[in-house]
């Protein structure tokens, strides 16, 4: 939140100084100031002005560092979560005894890949990866892909439904 206004009050005193750069720049060329302005005045609205524009430079490069850094912060989590959503799968595979040419399958079809594209990449049949898939949903016991899916996404949530108890299916 202070960092929002921070940057808007920024965007303000710098548009204020353009505003006071540009406007100086057009009264002088065009003649249009009927009395001038005294030269302390005057240096006091230029220091000002530029100081202005300076702290919106400081300021604008440590709200681009901030960003950065938040940046890189998601990457990592992100990387840390593909991660462990890799080793979960091959936890799940390991313990359903699925086969090396099943988890092929497995990994394909909860990438989202339909059973042609599968057995393209496979180079074997779409009788063969139907066959598969349906070995890998019964040994999982689920009875298609997005139940699959879901037992991924479960875990990873580690069942961490705010306000659900139990089993989604129940009234609560």
């Amino acid at each position: 939140m202070i960092w929002r206004v921070s940057i808007l009050l920024i965007a303000i005193v710098q548009g204020a100084c353009t505003v006071f750069f540009v406007s100086d720049i057009l009264l002088t060329v065009f003649g249009l100031r009927a009395q001038p302005i005294s030269w302390q005045i005057r240096e006091f609205l230029e220091v000002g002005a530029a100081l202005g524009l300076l702290l919106g430079m400081i300021l604008g490069w440590l709200a681009y560092r901030r960003t950065q850094r938040q940046y890189h912060q998601a990457q990592q989590k992100l990387r840390v979560a593909s991660g462990a959503f890799m080793e979960l799968m091959h936890d799940h595979f390991e313990a359903w005894g699925l086969t090396p040419a099943e988890r092929d399958v497995a990994l394909f079809s909860i990438k989202g890949l339909s059973v042609p594209d599968i057995a393209a990449i496979r180079n074997t049949s779409e009788g063969t990866v139907k066959a598969q898939t349906n070995a890998i949903y019964r040994k999982a016991g689920v009875s298609g892909r997005p139940q699959l899916l879901s037992l991924f996404i479960d875990d990873l949530l580690g069942d961490a439904l705010p306000g659900v108890v139990g089993d989604l299916t129940k009234a609560s």
